[in-house]
Parts: C-alpha cells; structure tokens; sequence
C-alpha cells in the first residue's frame, strides 16, 4: 500500500495515537482498519475513496461509532472518521440547517435553539446527526414529525469514484431515497441539509420511580400512551445505572422504572397530559419541564463519554397484559437481569404513517421498538449480557412484529432482516448502480446477489 496524503491526518497500525484513532464511540468494539483517516473535508474523503480503489480496499465512513457493533473487524477497510467535520450553517428564514458529517447531535441542537427553531434530536447528545439519519432518526418528536431522515432535503457526498455531488429529490431521486433510512452504504456523505422545527420549546424530562412499581405501572402507562396525542412521544423502561460517582445518588445502582416523554406544547397542557403518570406512585426524581429543544439530548440520561456496550431489538406489535408480565419477568426488578436497561419505545402516531417523498424507511408498522443494552464492565457481564438479551428477545416473540430499525440493530445482519422485503431490492438495486464493486461497507449491507 503506497502513501495517503490528505489534509487531515492518516495513522496507521504502529503509528502513535492508532488505539485513539480505531476505537470507536462503543468501547466494546474492536475495529482493525488498514488505515483510520482522520478528513478535514469532501476533498480528503474523495481523496480517500480513490487511493482505497487503487489499492483494492474497502471504505467506511464513521462520526462517532455509536453504531459500531455490526460493522466487524474492518480488515481490508480504510476507515474515514469525519469527527473533524463540524461545520453548522443555520437558515432561520427557511428553516434549515446545513450540517457536516461529524457534528454531534447536542451541537446541532444548541445551534437550531439560538436561531430560534428545534431540531429532531434522539436520546443521546453525542450521537452523529448524519449516522442517526442516515439509519432513520427515531427521535422525541417522532410521533408529530415522523422520521429525521424524511425532513432531510439535500445530501452532500462522494462516489465511489472520487466525485463530490450533492443529491435531492431531482438531482438523484434514487441515491436520495435509498441515504434515507437505508443506511450509509451508497456513498460517503459529507453534509446533510435539514427541516428545522418552528418552535425553540417543548414541555419534556422523566419520571424516575422505584422499579417495583412493575406491571401494574406500565399497564396504566400502555393505556396513557394509546389516548396520547401524536404531539407527545414517550418511552418507559427498566433501568439500573451502574454504582459510578457521576451516577446521582438517590438512583445509583438500583432498580428503577422511568417514564421519559417529550410534549410539543405549552407547560399547562404538558402538566395536564402527564398529571396520570405523577398518580402512578411518588417519584424518586421528577424532570419534566418547560426546557429548550436542545434539552432533548439529555432527558434519557444516555451517556455523555464512551462507554462499552452490548445491546439488541425488536419491534412489539401489541402489549397486552401478558407482554408486559412477560416484560417484567426479564427486565423487572426481581429478573436478576445483568442488563443496564430494556425499554419499550411509543411509536404510532407519524411513525406509522408514509409520508410523501419518504425515504427507505418511511414508517414502522408496530406500537413500540423494544431494545436493551448492557454494559460488559467485567469478563462475567460480557459472557452474561448475549445469552440474556436472547432470552429478553425469545421471551416477548409471541406478541413480536416483523422487521426493525437500523439505528437499533446492533448484531450483524444485512438490511434483509430488518427492512421490508420491496425496500430491499430497491435499496440493492441503488447499491449496484452506485457501488456495483462493494467498495463502501456500511453497519448493515444490502443484498445485493438477491436481485
């Protein structure tokens, strides 16, 4: 392999900084690229893509690394970290933002609020805007506003071939459609333009109860959230945050039930909505509030600095009372669940409804998407966690729905097991058009030997 010279930087294995530079956000992953490019622009990724196409390797593209798990060991593979790219242009006047492909969610989040409009964050504030679109953007909006990938408008990128392009629904309407919500495996995107939200303020935080309230409490939370209105999105959960002094005290290493929830309106309607949710028992911390819109980030409590991670998914089609006694008997308090968390987040609303002009994932047909994660901080915990997220998954098949979310599915698998089976083979036939050699991996690959 010859040398690549770009105007970022390029380590190599050996080179000092080359742990740093192949870790990824999710600690336990370990990635062994042939080269982590460090870009400073569409220009060094271009440059990039052609030297990895004369070389014969591989390309993949990486903001943070949240989603790591699904993409292996990279061997053959130069991996192009875009962390560098952080360049935000807000236009209040049309209501978007233009954002490169290394910004973190809070900062687009904080950029939209000073310009007086709402962006479409998750549940984490580190995460990538342009990965967490790219694999659909499930957020606390959803239910109003649908999926961030369909409130996208243009998308910045290179070829296979070295060219930088900038598709939308004219330019490119396939490359267009297939970037959103099917993952990044067409072409490395360089920047995103987005749909700003023209509202700088929602009522939002989280009821933190003991999690002995079990299934009594998520019943009458189930029954809350059908009459909820599309402007409320919400997601109850176990959790169990790990016995670390950043963890505050009343909640550290101890069973909990919580009930986040974010509420498009005035905090009057917001206290009203949620009143049912105080009557469930006495919380042990109340955080909802009027707050500004990059508050979002930060209501689920996700962690701000790396951490290691084994998680997994499915979509729930209904939850009766024997789901959720089934939910409680692996997750609840008495489980002995090795699990930092399982939660069941709302959907319906938006999220079920196929917008116009959608991307590949246009809506989820069920009424939550079930995921859980545990943190592998011991050899006994990351031998534990697998067999018991299996159990979680085979426990609640019977009221299982098909399919699932990218930004979810965190084992390799191709897009077959979690897209519809039409979606995919127009997803494969993008991919043979745009990279008929394979050159660009992505977390989830589309089959393309099936068309």
């Amino acid at each position: 392999m010859g040398e690549l010279s770009i105007s970022g930087s390029v380590v190599r294995p050996g080179d000092a900084g080359w742990d740093a530079a192949r870790t990824p956000w999710n600690l336990a992953v370990e990635q062994h690229p042939a080269a982590v490019a460090l870009v400073q622009d569409a220009d060094d990724i271009a440059r990039v893509i052609r030297f990895a196409s004369a070389n014969g390797l591989q390309v993949t593209a990486q903001g943070t690394g949240h989603g790591a798990a699904p993409l292996g060991a990279l061997d053959d593979t130069i991996l192009i970290k875009t962390e560098r790219m952080r360049a935000i242009e807000i236009d209040a006047a049309a209501q978007t933002a233009r954002v490169e492909a290394g910004v973190l969610m809070i900062e687009l989040a904080e950029a939209a609020h000073a310009a007086g409009l709402c962006s479409m964050p998750g549940s984490a504030p580190d995460v990538g805007v342009v990965g967490f679109t790219l694999g659909g953007g499930l957020g606390w909006l959803g239910r109003r506003y649908g999926f961030a990938c369909n409130r996208v408008r243009a998308i910045e990128l290179v070829t296979v071939e070295g060219e930088a392009k900038r598709v939308d629904a004219d330019s490119d309407g396939e490359l267009f459609w297939a970037l959103r919500g099917g993952g990044g495996g067409y072409a490395i995107v360089t920047a995103l333009e987005v749909a700003l939200l023209p509202f700088s303020e929602v009522y939002a935080g989280a009821l933190i109860f003991p999690a002995e309230l079990g299934a009594e409490a998520i019943c009458s939370y189930r029954d809350w959230a059908a009459a909820a209105p599309d402007e409320m999105t919400s997601v109850v959960r176990f959790l169990r945050p790990p016995p670390l002094p950043d963890v505050p005290e009343p909640i550290r290493d101890r069973p909990l039930l919580t009930i986040d929830g974010a509420f498009i309106g005035s905090q009057a309607d917001g206290e009203k909505l949620i009143a049912p949710l105080r009557e469930l028992g006495r919380p042990i911390i109340d955080t909802f509030t009027q707050m500004p819109g990059e508050g979002l980030c930060k209501i689920h409590m996700d962690p701000e600095q790396p951490v290691p991670g084994i998680g997994h998914h499915g979509m729930i089609g209904e939850l009766p009372d024997e789901a959720i006694d089934a939910f409680v008997s692996v997750a609840g308090a008495d489980a002995g669940s090795p699990l930092l968390l399982a939660e069941l987040r709302q959907l319906g609303g938006a999220l079920g409804r196929t917008p116009e002009g959608a991307g590949a994932l246009a809506s989820l047909d069920a009424a939550f998407a079930m995921f859980a994660i545990g943190l592998p901080m011991t050899p006994e915990l990351g031998a534990a966690i697998p067999g018991y997220l299996d159990r979680m998954q085979e426990t609640m098949s019977p009221w299982a729905s098909d399919g699932g979310y990218v930004n979810f599915a965190e084992r390799p698998c191709d897009l077959d097991a979690i897209l519809p089976p039409a979606v995919c083979a127009r997803l494969a036939e993008v991919k043979r058009d745009c990279d008929p050699e394979g050159m660009i991996s992505a977390n989830h690959a589309v089959a393309v030997a099936s068309v």
